[in-house]
């Protein structure tokens, strides 16, 4: 089976209000920024075996300082995967807790709070270049990255599976609140994170070289600053013989990111197949793909997607169903084909992320109405739920006096 891995970005947020905390820098001392994301000296995506991006797993800092990033290890399995996630979480709060703090996996926040960009050349060049977009852009993604044997593969399997996308963006909608209001969307950072000039679904390339010159012309654009820019739904990762599928929020629950990984993973395997197999890509045009982001951002599972069959509305858990299907036959090779049906039936019966979090706000305001309107409730529940079934680690000492001083 093809090794997968994972990053998520998490929310560092005060455990009390749910405010959240610029804290990242002192969290990481001598972690440096996300590797996947910075511009690289040679343009060429590299090949390989399992064992070239074989890193370490750990922490890492992103673009605004209220935000921190995991990393897992390359796994074979559900289970293995499943494991490293929730140590990342037990990893990255144990960091926060030595600050008075606490880590969320929100993929936006639901309280209105000023960002602060991480103190970085790059970052700094970013928000001078991209304004409101980049001084707003407090979101947390989640993005499974999926072996490939060689570049040709990888770009073979971005053209065929670019159609059905939208789907993980449904099934891991986890943004309902932005910025202290309601959005009215199931996945807002899905709305926000598309405002980059770089950003959803792409089209056909056909060949790697045919991707390397898109690359390059949008480089010679003058519109990105660098490669490190290309934030394509899906792309080549520069850094890893990988594919790398971005279109996710982070998950609230770590065994639904799990979850989303194994689909993404049996993605890359079934589109493998369909082009050793001679099966060309489905022509869908990209603007109804970005149709069919929109809908999967607005909808989630509560109300109807594009099916990805013929991108007409259908029944959004009808759609996720199919898209299992659609993925049988290399999910009932891999032992993967129960779990998969069970983990979506989980989701479409206890709804996603979002709805995790309008319940509890809910909650929060029957009755008498709290002054923060209930979103501390929120992210309180969020925080719990982050850590649900993360590994134990040695308690530490809180130390909220730091907390108080970045809390501005």
């Amino acid at each position: 089976m093809r090794t997968f891995g994972v990053e998520e970005e998490l929310l560092i947020v005060d455990p009390e209000s749910g405010e959240p905390l610029a804290l990242a820098d002192a969290l990481l001392a001598g972690h440096h920024v996300a590797a996947d994301d910075l511009p690289v000296d040679q343009g060429v995506h590299h090949a390989g075996n399992h064992a070239d991006y074989d890193d370490e797993m750990g922490l890492s800092a992103e673009l605004k300082l209220e935000q921190i990033e995991t990393q897992t290890r390359p796994c074979l399995e559900y289970g293995g995967l499943l494991e490293q996630i929730r140590a990342g979480r037990a990893l990255a709060d144990q960091a926060a807790r030595k600050h008075g703090a606490r880590v969320a996996a929100l993929a936006t926040s639901p309280m209105a709070s000023t960002t602060h960009t991480t103190p970085d050349p790059r970052y700094a060049r970013m928000l001078e270049r991209f304004g409101l977009t980049a001084q707003e852009q407090l979101t947390c993604g989640f993005h499974v990255h999926t072996f490939i044997e060689s570049p040709d593969e990888g770009v073979a399997v971005l053209d065929r599976i670019r159609d059905k996308l939208a789907v993980l963006t449904a099934l891991s909608a986890n943004s309902p609140f932005w910025n202290g209001v309601p959005t009215g969307f199931e996945s807002y950072r899905t709305q926000a994170w598309n405002r980059w000039p770089t950003a959803g679904p792409a089209g056909i390339y056909g060949t790697y070289l045919a991707y390397r010159r898109v690359v390059t012309r949008l480089l010679e654009s003058g519109v990105m600053l660098d490669e490190g820019m290309l934030y394509f739904d899906a792309r080549l990762s520069r850094n890893h013989p990988t594919v790398e599928v971005r279109v996710a929020d982070v998950c609230l629950r770590s065994e639904d990111a799990a979850l989303i990984a194994v689909l993404v993973r049996a993605l890359v395997e079934s589109a493998s197949r369909e082009w050793r197999d001679g099966v060309d890509p489905a022509p869908v045009p990209t603007v109804l793909l970005r149709m069919a982001s929109w809908q999967a951002s607005s909808a989630g599972l509560s109300g109807e997607l594009l099916d990805f069959g013929n991108f007409r509305p259908a029944p959004a858990a009808d759609v996720v169903r199919s898209l299992v299907d659609y993925l049988a036959p290399v999910l009932a090779e891999q032992g993967e084909l129960a779990l998969a049906r069970q983990g979506v039936e989980d989701i479409i019966a206890r709804g996603t992320g979002s709805a995790e979090q309008r319940r509890a706000r809910d909650k929060a305001l029957a009755g008498t109405p709290p002054e923060d309107k209930g979103f501390g409730a929120v992210v309180r529940q969020a925080v719990h739920v982050t850590m649900r079934g993360a590994l134990d680690l040695p308690d530490v000492e809180d130390t909220p006096e730091l907390l108080r001083v970045r809390q501005s």
